[in-house]
């Protein structure tokens, strides 16, 4: 009897390593069919889910329900498994370098307990070659084991996209791969139990790795091309938004939009990818070139609000703006490597007065993370209001609300163009 069929018949279990937002919904889908082990070295998380709460604030109540789900910290429960899924993150540290801390912290813990016929596929988004070349030999140091004679490795990327409702695990194609041809069969079958919308099968293990880590690097790069033609058609003084409207109305044109790009995926990913590339002596202009713009754009927000307000004749020291947003996106409550943070530090720079709202954000995960405060509620007039994160709440404000609460002369900073053609009686100003 192979793998596949051991987890149909509950014979053996899966085990999800890291019940993050991509670790978890995973684990959930899975236990809808087979029996699944649920681990994450945070007893506090993990109490959260035996409760039926996701921590990360993506699933309701009921995606917990009908699943055959131990949820667990304590690494001897992984025994069980005979199929392990490695789901962690993968961040970069302050310059910029790949983090594989808690990639390599995982594989020991699977390492430890890994058994003959076992199988551990990766879904951690890493450079092409980091599985093969620093999680192998880990696992077979560990164990004792050999790749292929004794256990198999695959690697199938993540491709959740945080609160998006539409595009889930069930409905993206699964990218997969195997250390060998039996392998790969085995881990599509498996995420096919899942996977409604199928699976595609890569040739090899760095195939794999590397379409996960281009998928961002060309909306990194794409979206740092609108970043600089918004800031060539500022100087212009025409609006970017009305220039994309006008040229999308070509059949092939591509409509990527300037932005704030921060998260987990296409702020990070494009430097595990430079990484690997400078490792092989080549260096990566074009991707280099699409992150400075993007990791700048921050500043260049803060520096233009500054600078509108000066014309207006705001006294910049002890002036005060709101910035409304920290997110990293839209309609999620995660800060994690956010850039609007980017935006407040550079107006404390000058001496403003920074208040911040943020109706999804943990007051205290913005504190601990970045030093800043969230207001509870808006307390006074503000000089300025940039509109940092188009929250759905956001979207149904009108130039009423911002008159209620500016001064004379305010103005108003629109990231992403959410009130474009709406602003008639404030100065108005967006990427």
């Amino acid at each position: 009897m192979n793998i596949y069929e051991k987890l149909l018949n509950k014979e053996t279990k899966l085990s999800l390593i890291g019940l993050g937002y991509v670790g978890l919904p995973i684990a959930l889908e899975f236990a809808r069919k087979i029996s699944v082990i649920g681990f994450d070295i945070k007893p506090d998380r993990i109490e959260l889910m035996k409760n039926g709460i996701d921590p990360s604030n993506e699933l309701s109540a009921d995606a917990f329900s009908g699943c055959d789900i131990l949820y667990t910290s304590n690494p001897e429960d992984l025994k069980e498994a005979s199929f392990h899924i490695v789901a962690v993150p993968t961040p970069i540290d302050d310059s910029n370098i790949p983090d594989l801390g808690p990639l390599i912290a995982a594989t020991r813990t699977v390492g430890k307990v890994l058994k003959k016929g076992d199988y551990v596929v990766y879904e951690s988004t890493v450079y092409p070659g980091a599985t093969e070349e620093d999680c192998i030999p880990l696992l077979e140091n560990l164990s004792g084991l050999k790749l292929n004679k004794d256990f198999k490795v695959g690697f199938s990327p993540e491709r959740i996209n945080p609160g998006d409702k539409i595009h889930t695990l069930a409905t993206i194609v699964k990218v997969v791969s195997g250390s060998d041809d039996g392998s790969l069969d085995m881990i599509a079958k498996t995420y096919e139990l899942v996977v409604k919308a199928g699976v595609h099968r890569a040739s090899s293990i760095k195939v794999a790795e590397a379409a996960k880590i281009i998928e961002n690097t060309q909306r990194d790069v794409n979206i740092a091309l609108m970043n600089e033609l918004s800031i060539i058609f500022n100087r212009m003084g025409i609006n970017t938004y009305d220039v994309l409207e006008a040229a999308g109305t070509k059949w092939n044109f591509l409509h990527f939009y300037p932005g704030l790009v921060g998260g987990h995926c296409i702020g990070v990913d494009p430097y595990y990818l430079a990484y690997k590339a400078k490792k092989l002596k080549y260096h990566p202009q074009v991707i280099n070139s699409g992150r400075f713009v993007n990791d700048s754009m921050g500043f260049y927000v803060a520096k233009q609000t500054v600078k509108k307000m000066i014309k207006a004749n705001k006294n910049i020291s002890g002036a005060n703006v709101l910035v409304m947003g920290i997110t990293f996106k839209e309609d999620v409550s995660d800060i994690r490597n956010s850039r609007v943070p980017d935006i407040i530090s550079e107006l404390q720079s000058y001496g403003v007065n920074v208040e911040i709202i943020d109706p999804l954000a943990d007051p205290s995960e913005v504190k601990k993370e970045y030093g800043f405060t969230l207001s509870g509620e808006i307390s006074k007039k503000y000089d300025a209001v940039i509109v940092a994160v188009n929250h759905q709440p956001y979207r149904l404000l009108d130039e009423n609300y911002f008159k209620s609460i500016t001064n004379d002369d305010a103005i108003l900073v629109d990231v992403k163009g959410l009130y474009r053609g709406k602003i008639k009686n404030i100065q108005y100003w967006s990427l």
